[in-house]
């Protein structure tokens, strides 16, 4: 299941990790993110242990968003090392969330 990050422990979950992270910028009322969110949990059952996922809510935390220059969601970020590695904007399919963060292991 895909860790819920706000702004308050994003830095502690997310910039600290020693695995890559996955970190898919949603919203409620979003209908792309609610096809992205089912491949998202999937992708963190298939990577636990290998890689962390974390979901957070733009409407809760807008800090981070802010910090990263989230202006289109559903937006995944990928990290690796503290560090953004790679970016996915819009839906897309689980073979490419996958590939992304087969990259980084």
């Amino acid at each position: 299941m895909a860790i819920e990050v706000t702004d308050a422990n994003f830095e502690e979950v997310v910039l600290k990790s020693d695995k890559p992270v996955l970190v898919d910028f949603w919203a409620e009322w979003c209908g792309p993110c609610r096809m992205v969110a089912p491949i998202v949990e999937e992708l963190a059952a298939e990577y636990e242990g290998k890689a962390v996922v974390v979901k957070m809510d733009v409407d809760t935390s807008s800090a981070t968003p802010a910090k990263f220059g989230i202006r289109n969601i559903p937006t995944i970020l990928f990290f690796k090392n503290g560090e953004v590695a790679d970016k996915q904007v819009g839906a897309v399919p689980k073979t490419s969330l996958a590939a992304k963060l087969d990259a980084l292991l």
